[in-house]
């Protein structure tokens, strides 16, 4: 049985921990916030309640397996997941909308006909199959297998099977997810809804390889799940299942350093006044057999003199995303209206503006791409004569977000455009608050509040993540910011990894 010190009490790390107790080891969870979850937060006020970071959950299965390989009670025993019905509701700014309904391609293709026009939905259809090649030529080695040696390989290839495309008498493969918007799917708005899942991250689909189509097949696939009382509660799920398993969580300690000895990780240094009986003096020294960092990169580097990773191996400059979360909580006052969607997504009007926005040109706001999420959730409000709403956006993470006035102009822009989701919101508005990438950053300690991408094949590699393992023995990376990326369920299936690094050692392939 070793001792393992855990940095940040996130869900990959909280995965992790629960993984390496049940295999027999002393895990303790050092943690700088005062709880558990990352960015996996939770707002309370005057009786509404709000999830402050994912709303949605893909991809369950990630999660059920830490529960039943971590204990008898499964997932499901412990937070109620309920599906989606329909997946999302899309309005842009012509007038036109639609609603999707959740893991079922002939309802979608059905859905896109009529809104769009026949042929729109066998387009749509079309690339999910291409996307289906794609996701299974990429699903074991980004997400279910440690990053291989030879990572490059992953970066060099693009699995997405594009379909040839005449143009200026030349025919060429779509190697862009915009290029596979407007070569393949033909329709601005279809292109918006695929682009709608690179944004979501952050990411610009302009570069962003035709690999990303892996992500709105997931959903597709897996279907939309949310769950009962706010995803914080699968976050309270993970926290109680390793505290179940005897993980200690030591919180409000910050670690300000790397033990090393004899060539390898042997514990961590905590700022001084932390409550842990370790060492002496103005800090303290928790040993440990192993350490396992829930960090952003640089955070990571910070803690450490040495160098993490040998020279041409995936660095954290080549993931650097540009892009933050920014959220209005908004406590209305009257009912949900009947049939109201869960998940609205509004797409911006002008799309090359928000991407240069995003990615160039910081400091001058534009109308972003939104989404509205209105759980029918009792636990979330009051009483039934209020609704609890959460809308966001994502944003540049370098503007300047400490001023009010950039505050509160990104606000009135994101709540004019959710009122074409949410009716009368103006006139139903008890009152808002307003979560920008700096709260984020506050939650994660990634700098700028940037949200991690889940990882992704082609793009010469700027899409990967650093490997679990590091050049320092004894040290792992865990979370969104380490391989297989970020999203739920990316996050777990990393502690899944670097739990089976720990416990069977460098053989370890991954799941079977």
């Amino acid at each position: 049985m070793g001792r393992i010190a855990v940095i940040g009490a996130g869900m990959g790390a909280m995965a992790a921990a629960a993984r390496l107790a049940v295999a027999g080891h002393r895990v303790t969870v050092y943690e700088r916030a005062g709880t558990y979850g990352g960015g996996v937060g939770r707002f309370e006020r005057d009786g509404f309640a709000f999830d402050t970071g994912p709303g949605l959950l893909p991809l369950p299965a990630v999660w059920r397996d830490l529960f039943v390989k971590t204990g008898k009670e499964p997932l499901e025993a412990c937070v109620e997941l309920v599906q989606v019905d329909p997946s999302s509701r899309h309005v842009f700014a012509d007038g036109t909308e639609f609603a999707l309904p959740n893991a079922s391609r002939a309802g979608v293709v059905a859905a896109l006909d009529e809104a769009l026009g026949a042929g729109a939905g066998g387009r749509w259809g079309d690339f999910l199959v291409r996307a289906r090649e794609a996701w299974d030529r990429t699903r074991r080695p980004l997400l279910e297998e440690p990053l291989w040696p030879n990572w490059a390989v992953l970066a060099g290839r693009e699995p997405y099977p594009a379909v040839p495309h005449k143009r200026l008498l030349r025919t060429r493969r779509a190697g862009t997810l915009a290029e596979v918007g407007a070569w393949e799917l033909r329709d601005p708005r279809l292109a918006a809804l695929l682009e709608s899942h690179a944004l979501a991250f952050g990411l610009d689909p302009r570069v962003t390889p035709a690999s990303a189509a892996v992500l709105p097949y997931l959903e597709h696939a897996f279907g939309t799940w949310y769950v009962r009382g706010g995803l914080r509660e699968l976050a309270r799920a993970v926290y109680e299942r390793c505290t179940a398993r005897r993980v200690e969580f030591v919180f409000g300690a910050e670690v300000t350093g790397i033990v090393e000895k004899d060539g390898r990780a042997a514990g961590v240094e905590l700022a001084g006044g932390t409550s842990q009986a370790f060492g002496s003096g103005g800090g303290t020294v928790a040993e440990a057999d192993f350490v396992v960092a829930g960090l952003h990169p640089a955070r990571l580097h910070a803690l450490t003199e040495r160098q993490l990773d040998a020279a041409g191996d995936v660095s954290a400059g080549l993931t650097a995303p540009h892009a933050g979360r920014f959220g209005v909580l908004l406590a209305l006052r009257g009912p949900r209206e009947a049939g109201a969607a869960h998940r609205t997504v509004v797409h911006a009007p002008d799309r090359e503006a928000e991407l240069d926005w995003l990615h160039a040109r910081p400091d001058e706001p534009v109308p972003p791409t939104v989404t509205v999420l209105r759980p029918d959730d009792p636990d979330l409000r009051p009483d039934a004569d209020h609704e609890s709403a959460v809308v966001s956006a994502m944003v540049p993470a370098r503007a300047d977000w400490s001023r009010p006035e950039t505050r509160e102009r990104v606000a009135d822009l994101v709540l004019a455009a959710a009122e074409a989701a949410i009716p009368g919101l103006r006139e139903r508005l008890v009152w808002r608050e307003v979560r920008t990438p700096l709260d984020g950053e506050e939650a994660t300690g990634a700098p700028g509040g940037a949200v991690s991408a889940p990882a992704l094949a082609a793009g010469e590699g700027r899409f990967l993540h650093p490997a679990n393992t590091t050049r320092l023995p004894g040290l792992y990376r865990v979370g969104g910011w380490s391989h297989p990326g970020g999203g739920l369920p990316h996050s777990g299936m990393s502690g899944a990894l670097v739990a089976g690094l720990i416990v069977e050692g460098p053989e370890f392939r991954g799941s079977q």
